[in-house]
């Protein structure tokens, strides 16, 4: 959990706009990693993985896999090291680049898409579930009276997460224990869709052709939009990761080898299972036909509990920064129980579209965002301007530019042409650092 202070309760800090005091930076490189890698891992990546093959063929789909995953894990590990550098949340970098009044709409964006995932995550854990209780008990979990069991259990153990310190779920059970379980678990299926592709024949697998429905840079796209959904996410945890020299170490270093490791090999997972199941088999019962699939799925919907933790805990940071009256644990305990009862009702699947559509207003985003702070040099400290028109007029151009790749030139994709552009523009337009300083290191006092 963020910093505690000792304000009084008419007065209480918004510690998601203030830079995290020292004593609150305990995440070295391998508690980054060890978090990202754990994130990175997710039944949707997988799924997306097995979307990739039909259409683009083996090798342009791993080549997508390897390439998007760098890169998109590339722009997190930036956006890390920005929020570990200044000590803010993401609330509080939108709030040094857009202005202190401009700044509240991506923040209730963010929060808005953040129930949403983790309304889905939810959903996905009760369906996992679900397929799990019928292949190991004959459909005692089916039904409605299943769901609403199912749904209540992971959303109960979501709520207990809550209630505890966000740093302390990340080095005492995520370091320890989550992430050697979850990468047994991928090793282990790893090897056996890969004993049947060599069964099948590597040489057909590696040739196998798409079908022509996408393009080589409509992959890459497709693969990038993983990790850049989790760039309004990074800095609520980077913040709280000691300061490094530079290179591979600390929160750069630990956040893109965690995320580039578990987004390459989920992908790929995803591409062999598809590879060799039955027509119209879905990605579940796949893995659950594989030899040991029951525990090695049940073990990955284990950790698929630290994607719907981390979406509802930034969320919650995110609602703080609005509303600092209420703590970050009080905020998450709250939008947890919104979540839920969506999960309960709302036909999810059905809104994956609008997800993904409210996601892609986050690319240029952050695209202006790294163009201003990336450097290290940031146009205004936190909460001196209430309206940076540069910055604001950037981000919605850059919506615009979004839109209109995917619409004219969806050959080419629609992210990375986007965060080009506003990066590139944000960089030429910001501002000198006041007094030559820059408000990241101001805020470092």
């Amino acid at each position: 959990m963020a910093h505690t202070t000792n304000e009084p309760a008419s007065a209480p800090a918004n510690e998601a706009l203030t830079p995290l005091a020292e004593a609150g930076r305990v995440f070295q490189w391998h508690d980054h990693m060890a978090l990202w890698f754990s994130l990175g891992v997710g039944l949707l990546v997988m799924q997306i993985g097995a979307y990739l093959v039909p259409a683009v063929g083996t090798r342009d789909a791993m080549l997508a896999i390897v390439l998007g995953s760098c890169i998109g894990a590339g722009l997190l590990a930036w956006t890390a090291r920005v929020g570990c550098e200044s000590g803010l949340a993401s609330a509080g970098l939108m709030n040094a680049t857009y202005g202190s009044a401009f700044a509240r709409l991506p923040v209730v964006l963010n929060i808005v898409q953040l129930i949403g995932w983790t309304t889905f995550e939810l959903v996905i854990m009760r369906e996992g579930t679900q397929a799990i209780g019928g292949q190991a008990f004959g459909g005692a979990l089916g039904g409605p009276l299943g769901t609403i069991v199912t749904t209540l259990l992971w959303g109960a153990v979501l709520l207990a997460l809550l209630a505890g310190s966000m740093v302390k779920l990340v080095r005492r059970f995520v370091t320890r224990f989550g992430l050697p379980l979850v990468v047994l678990s991928l090793a282990w299926l790893t090897w056996q869709f890969a004993t049947r592709l060599q069964a099948k024949g590597l040489d057909a697998f590696w040739a196998r052709p798409g079908d022509g429905s996408m393009g080589m840079f409509s992959a890459l796209d497709l693969v990038i939009a993983m990790p850049v959904s989790w760039l309004p996410l990074v800095a609520d945890y980077a913040r709280h990761g000691k300061r490094s020299t530079g290179g591979l170490g600390g929160a750069f270093g630990g956040t893109w080898i965690g995320y580039v490791l578990a987004n390459i090999w989920c992908y790929a997972l995803g591409v062999m299972v598809v590879s060799v199941a039955e027509p119209g088999t879905n990605l579940v019962t796949a893995l659950l036909l594989a030899q040991g699939g029951l525990i090695a799925l049940g073990l990955i919907l284990i950790d698929e509990l630290d994607n719907a933790y981390g979406d509802v805990y930034s969320g919650s940071v995110s609602a703080h920064s609005l509303q600092p009256r209420w703590s970050v644990r009080r905020w998450g305990l709250l939008l947890a129980s919104v979540c839920i009862a969506f999960a309960l009702v709302l036909p999810m699947h059905s809104l994956e579209p609008f997800l993904l559509l409210l996601s892609s207003v986050f690319v240029p985003l952050y695209g202006v965002i790294l163009g201003r702070l990336g450097s290290g040099s940031t146009p205004v400290a936190v909460g001196t301007r209430r309206v940076d028109l540069v910055a604001a007029g950037l981000w919605i151009g850059g919506i615009a530019i979004y839109h209109a790749c995917a619409a004219w030139a969806p050959h080419l994709g629609s992210a990375l042409p986007t965060l080009v552009t506003t990066f590139v523009l944000a960089w030429i337009t910001r501002p000198a650092p006041a007094n030559g300083r820059s408000a990241l290191a101001q805020s470092r006092g």
